[in-house]
């Protein structure tokens, strides 16, 4: 028998948080990334995953329990013949089931008995929606995410005349195959769905002449290599954007609850959209105003790594006031991205190309940078968005 203790993860809390939530029992088999327990703290709450795969032998904590960095969670069975009920239990031609859960009453807004999750309450608190008047379909009628989603498409389906996506088998027509979401693609689906509906998008687009910029970079990338990382462009793109954020500070920023005040903020902590095999993860930079190009650098490629490696924690996505999506690794010329509310903007990188320019009266290659930005039109006018974006396209025609 080989039993291993699970401690709680750094979480990034400074405080206690409380257990609300525990999604095992003792005999219960799961599998490596299974949520164990959900915690709720004042500002957030977050899932702890299983960092083994095994059979859950004792549980040392319980609903209500106060909760910090390295606390004793459970004991688990790693041995053998574990691993051979893991194989039955989860067979590799089915997807995995989700862990036995022991489901507990939790409060909303609302007065009554109602079984839901801190996730799921967390979002009906912002999206102000009364969990009494929802029909749990989970485990002893626990009001589950897709619970809420689907509340929230008939509410839409009724008052803002949306029709209903039409139900069609399409086995009728072909061979089809059924393919499961990933976690974070579910997760990333509910967001996305929300911050288009709710934020009214615009997007402005422009191109920077950054041919001088990249001599500049490609001088300074053996330097940042005999360190051991690799000098994108990136990080000069973040630092350029720190200093259109000062002049134009209404971009840094989020819109209250009310949406009758601009909360402007003084830090510059910016979340960068990493592609993953599991889908769009955006872990955040903090304080890019007072970091250098190179440990900007370095700093993009830990926080890729762990990304890529399901290393980042809850407190590595939290915080960010600006966000930027680059796809220069991949192509196209332009796209729209969807802005990550909270946030009022995000800036779109594409991949650059070499164009023709007017200079001196011939036509001159240079390497280009498409720039597609998206705002929240309720907070930020077109000329302000074309502003915004016309002084960063200049700001990358200097060497920094």
């Amino acid at each position: 028998m080989t039993i291993k203790e699970i401690i709680l993860p750094d979480l990034g809390s400074t405080t206690d948080v409380t257990v609300v939530e525990i999604a095992i029992q003792a005999g219960s088999i799961v599998k490596k990334e299974d949520t164990l327990l959900t915690l709720e703290g004042e500002k957030a709450s977050m899932e702890v995953p299983s960092p083994y795969s095994g059979t859950i032998k004792e549980i040392k904590i319980k609903v209500g329990d106060k909760v910090n960095i390295g606390h004793l969670i459970a004991s688990i069975d790693e041995t053998e013949e574990t691993q051979e009920n893991l194989e039955k239990t989860f067979p590799k031609s089915t997807p995995p089931a989700k862990p036995a859960q022991t489901p507990t009453p939790t409060t909303s807004f609302s007065t009554g008995n109602i079984h839901a999750g801190p996730a799921v309450r967390m979002l009906a608190r912002e999206l102000e929606i009364d969990l009494s008047k929802l029909k749990g379909t989970g485990h002893k009628n626990r009001i589950t995410k897709e619970d809420l989603i689907t509340f929230i498409k008939q509410k839409m389906s009724q008052g803002s005349g949306l029709p209903t996506p039409p139900q069609i088998d399409f086995a009728h027509y072909g061979v089809i195959e059924t393919r499961p979401l990933s976690r974070i693609k579910k997760i990333s689906a509910t967001n996305l769905h929300r911050n288009w509906l709710l934020i009214p998008h615009v997007t402005q687009f422009d191109e920077a002449d950054i041919t001088d910029l990249e001599i500049h970079r490609k001088s300074k990338a053996i330097e940042a290599e005999k360190q051991g990382f690799k000098l994108t462009l990136l990080a000069f793109i973040m630092k350029a954007c720190v200093a259109i954020l000062q002049k134009f500070p209404q971009f840094n920023a989020s819109l209250d609850i009310k949406m009758e005040n601009l909360i402007l903020k003084k830090y510059f902590h910016f979340g960068i959209a990493v592609d993953t095999a599991d889908g769009l993860v955006v872990p955040v930079v903090r304080d890019v105003d007072q970091k250098t190009v190179f440990q900007l650098a370095k700093e993009l490629g830990e926080i890729s790594q762990k990304a890529r490696t399901k290393e980042l924690k809850p407190k590595d996505m939290q915080g960010n006031s600006f966000t930027i999506s680059s796809l220069g690794g991949i192509g196209g010329t332009a796209f729209t991205p969807i802005i990550n509310m909270p946030d009022v903007a995000i800036l779109g990188i594409s991949r650059s190309y070499q164009k023709p320019i007017y200079q001196n009266q011939q036509f001159i290659p240079r390497l280009v940078l498409p720039l597609s930005l998206s705002y929240d039109h309720r907070v930020i006018d077109g000329a302000e968005g074309a502003r915004f974006i016309t002084t960063l396209s200049s700001e990358l025609n200097t060497v920094r």
